[in-house]
């Protein structure tokens, strides 16, 4: 760290993004004017033009990754630069050089190994069945404990050690917020990240049918968060109509998001994502 600025990395994996890498490119540029941090976009399979793109961003060092595939790019960016601690940033998030610096000056002690930033959602352009869900979400105090969700999240190289190389499973997030306890890692005040919503029904069904893919896949192996934790909590939140309609919403989309990953055995080989907010 400088006098005045906190040293780090900040890693973006992106496939096909040159909708959003700007976006996400040009809230980083006071940070990449103060020199101590490295940016790494990692463009993993890219058929579009998020390679030419980052490239044009001084300061920014732009990897070419030809697998499709988030692991893979994370670990390659990880080989690529040498300061610590490291943002893992998704490619259509920004985040405010207030907010980095307050992630990575927590994770300079050793009492933290792993941070984000606060999150919110902007729903604007959504359905009313998924602002309603999204509102449901965001009641439930479990949903905003965690390191994921937030499309951003910070290790320290001690957090670091304890995960080693990124493993091949969908959620990176949720795979790395398992390996810490709740005194290990924290949700810092910041000013808040914005988490766009997808905007249509089955934008949101192809988020939720690969989140709850990803969870079910590593709760067979490490033993499963609780559902019915979830389902006490969003039920505590219930005050009034609006909020009765928002849970029943809210069920409603994660029932129909889970069918899939806990009944069906067919591998999924297209990477479903929310294009609806790109």
């Amino acid at each position: 760290m400088t006098a005045s600025h906190p040293s780090g990395a900040v890693i973006i994996p992106a496939h096909n993004e040159a909708g959003v890498i700007s976006r996400t490119l040009e809230a980083l540029r006071e940070v990449i004017g103060w020199g101590t941090v490295d940016v790494v976009v990692a463009c993993n399979g890219c058929m579009d033009g998020t390679e030419a793109i980052a490239s044009r961003y001084r300061g920014v060092l732009v990897l070419h990754v030809p697998e499709a595939s988030k692991t893979a790019a994370l670990n390659a960016a990880d080989q690529a630069t040498h300061r610590w601690p490291r943002l893992y940033l998704d490619a259509d998030i920004e985040v405010s050089a207030p907010a980095l610096r307050a992630v990575f000056v927590a994770l300079e002690g050793e009492t933290l190994l792993a941070a984000r930033p606060a999150f919110r959602y902007d729903t604007q352009g959504a359905s009313a069945w998924v602002r309603a869900y999204y509102r449901a979400r965001s009641r439930i105090p479990g949903n905003s404990e965690g390191l994921w969700g937030a499309g951003a999240y910070a290790l320290s190289f001690s957090g670091h050690q304890r995960l080693g190389t990124f493993p091949a499973l969908t959620g990176d997030d949720y795979y790395v917020d398992r390996l810490f306890s709740a005194h290990e890692k924290a949700v810092l005040p910041t000013e808040p990240v914005v988490v766009r919503t997808p905007r249509t029904c089955s934008a949101l069904l192809s988020v939720l049918r690969r989140t709850y893919r990803g969870n079910a896949e590593q709760d067979r192996v490490s033993g499963g968060a609780s559902t019915a934790g979830t389902a006490r909590q969003l039920l505590a939140s219930v005050r009034g109509p609006l909020s009765v309609f928002d849970a029943v919403v809210y069920i409603a989309f994660a029932g129909v998001g889970r069918r899939r990953p806990l009944l069906g055995r067919k591998a999924v080989t297209a990477w479903e994502r929310d294009d609806s907010s790109r």
